[in-house]
């Protein structure tokens, strides 16, 4: 991606039309990462693959909604419960019908077969695509930061223990 790129992306609407058009994107994009945490935390899987291009890809051989529900459908049926919260979502739009994300997600995941819950931070590193009007997944990678038990936590600076760990503003990664 450019060094020259404004802070919405490389595209520079030129009309009244096109920026409203790219306001309207805006706000659609954005919705795609909550109805998606809602979507697979409810597990409504037709809902969560309606989000994605029809032609998704999944894995190394396989496309589609379909392939896409299946895959999803085995995954979460690994927990019983989980809860996605979302946040700081950047959007950058290449062109009227293209853009690119980044979205960090704190997710809670309850595991029957592990006795337990697990808390985590991860990003997701988004390629959206406008099809017949919609915006879509076009393809959403996630990179976790860490996965712990919900009963670990963090001390330094976080305020939650013995009382001399009070809150602090301290420097990142410390």
């Amino acid at each position: 991606r450019g060094a020259a790129m404004a802070r919405l992306g490389s595209w520079r609407p030129t009309t009244t039309g096109e920026r409203l058009d790219r306001l309207e994107s805006l706000a659609e994009i954005q919705q795609l990462p909550v109805r998606y945490a809602l979507a697979l935390d409810s597990r409504d899987m037709d809902a969560l693959v309606g989000l994605f291009v029809p032609d998704v890809r999944v894995g190394r051989d396989e496309h589609g909604r379909d392939a896409l529900k299946a895959w999803f459908t085995r995954t979460m049926r690994e927990m019983r419960t989980s809860v996605h919260l979302v946040a700081n979502h950047v959007i950058d739009l290449d062109d009227a019908d293209h853009a690119y994300g980044v979205v960090y997600c704190h997710d809670e995941l309850e595991w029957p077969d592990r006795g337990g819950w697990e808390n985590g931070k991860l990003q997701y590193w988004d390629t959206y695509e406008r099809v017949d009007g919609e915006w879509c997944f076009a393809r959403r990678r996630f990179h976790r930061w860490y996965m712990v038990d919900a009963l670990t936590r963090q001390s330094v600076g976080a305020g939650i223990g013995d009382g001399a760990d009070a809150l602090t503003t301290g420097r990142l990664p410390d």
